[in-house]
């Protein structure tokens, strides 16, 4: 009897797709893209995007004058990037929402 219990537990789990644990290819940023395998590409809504794995950079844009020299003036219009985001090609790691409607993009897979 416990044997039985056992087993219909652990089926019921799988039954409900618990979190897993996926590597996908990016390969679409705007909008976001991500291959899951050769057969398989999944458009932006399926996917949480932390803030971290997002662009954000500063824009430093300013103009002041030189000390001394009334009519002399520097700009600056750079931007500084602080984190560069997802790029094309890039491989992530994905954690499927339990149901299997959803992926957590957790982070950027560096060596593998």
């Amino acid at each position: 009897m416990l044997d039985i219990i056992k087993k219909a537990a652990i089926e019921a789990v799988g039954a409900s797709k618990p979190v897993a644990v996926q590597i996908g290819t990016v390969v679409s940023i705007s909008p976001l893209e991500i291959s899951l395998d050769q057969r398989i590409t999944l458009p932006e809504a399926f996917f949480y995007v932390p803030e971290s794995l997002t662009r954000y950079e500063i824009d430093l844009s300013h103009v002041h004058k030189i000390s001394g020299s009334p009519d002399t003036e520097k700009s600056l219009t750079d931007k500084i990037v602080i984190r560069k985001g997802l790029a094309v090609g890039d491989a992530v790691i994905l954690l499927r929402v339990q149901g299997g409607q959803k992926f957590v993009v957790l982070d950027k897979v560096v060596s593998g």
